[in-house]
């Protein structure tokens, strides 16, 4: 008889050697993997309360969902702590008002905006560059 085959947990998914990995690397693997878990779990509690008829189930539901949202943020704020580029990124993204998609072009001083104001991409005309003129 053959064994079924199993798919390995997302814990199991390193994708180099292990041995070559520092404990650092291992752990952050860690809770990478628990923040993906948790917010998995949170997505199964949303659809499990929204589909019962009964309210006292929904309760439930919504409160375990609520729990796995609390077990997120731990595991994302150990991550923050590690690792300074989720910080900044954080600090860039998180609590901020406006569209979200806008942040990283106002953090930049703008650098995906027209600055010309005439629909350009601000790299002049290649017809001026072509005849050897300057460039604007």
């Amino acid at each position: 008889m053959i064994a079924p085959q199993r798919n390995p947990m997302s814990s199991e998914t390193y994708h180099e050697p292990v041995a070559e990995l520092s404990d650092a690397t291992r752990d952050m693997h860690r809770a990478l993997t628990s923040l993906m878990e948790e917010l998995e779990a949170v997505d199964w509690y949303q659809q499990r309360a929204e589909a019962t008829r009964d309210a006292e189930l929904r309760a439930i539901l919504e409160h375990n969902r609520d729990e796995e949202i609390e077990h997120a943020m731990m595991v994302l704020e150990w991550i923050r702590r590690k690792r300074p580029v989720f910080a900044t990124n954080a600090a860039t993204y998180l609590f901020q008002e406006g569209p979200i998609t806008e942040i990283e072009a106002r953090e930049e001083g703008g650098a995906h905006e027209d600055r010309a104001g005439d629909g350009s991409l601000g790299i002049g005309s290649l017809r001026t560059l072509a005849s050897g003129e300057a460039a604007s």
